[in-house]
C-alpha cells in the first residue's frame, strides 16, 4: 500500500485522492506526469464512503489548488469533493465494472453548482495534464 504524502498537503499545489488502492495503476499515471514537470502534489488515499470524516478533514486542512480524484464503480470521490470545495475537481473513472462507464457516468452527470471535470476511463495522465493546464492560467 502507498504511504499517504500527509506532510505534503500544506505545500503541494495538486493533490491526487484515490478511493481506493486498487486504483493504484490509475493514480500512478497522474503521480508520473506531476514527477516529470516537478510539481509539487499530495497522494492520498481516502474512501468517499468508509471514510467519509477523513475525507472532510484533509479537505479542510489542505492548500492544493486543484483535485484529482480517481473512483470507479459509484464513482463518488470527485463529486463529494466538488460538493466541498469551490476549487477545480477533475474525476478520472477507473475501468473496475462495465468498462468504467458507471464510473465515467457517475462523475460527468453532477447536479448544477457542483461541476467536475472528467478525462478518459483510465486516464490519470490525462488528469495530471489538465491540472497543470489550470496551474499554468492561474500564473498570468
Amino acid at each position: 500500500m502507498p504511504k499517504p504524502n500527509t506532510d505534503n498537503s500544506k505545500k503541494a499545489l495538486i493533490s491526487i485522492i484515490a478511493g481506493s488502492t486498487s486504483d493504484e495503476a490509475i493514480y500512478r499515471k497522474a503521480e508520473q506526469v506531476l514527477k516529470e514537470q516537478n510539481i509539487k502534489y499530495d497522494l492520498q488515499i481516502i474512501s468517499a464512503h468508509r471514510d467519509p470524516d477523513k475525507l472532510d478533514e484533509y479537505l479542510r486542512n489542505c492548500d492544493s489548488l486543484i483535485y484529482i480524484a480517481v473512483a470507479g464503480l459509484s464513482a463518488a470521490l470527485p463529486g463529494v469533493i466538488a460538493s466541498k470545495t469551490n476549487k477545480p475537481v477533475i474525476g478520472v473513472p477507473v475501468s473496475a465494472k462495465l468498462g468504467g462507464l458507471d464510473a465515467l457516468l457517475s462523475i460527468v452527470q453532477m447536479p448544477p453548482r457542483v461541476p467536475v471535470a472528467s478525462v478518459g476511463i483510465d486516464s490519470g495522465e490525462n488528469a495530471a495534464y489538465l491540472a497543470i493546464r489550470i496551474l499554468n492560467l492561474l500564473e498570468k
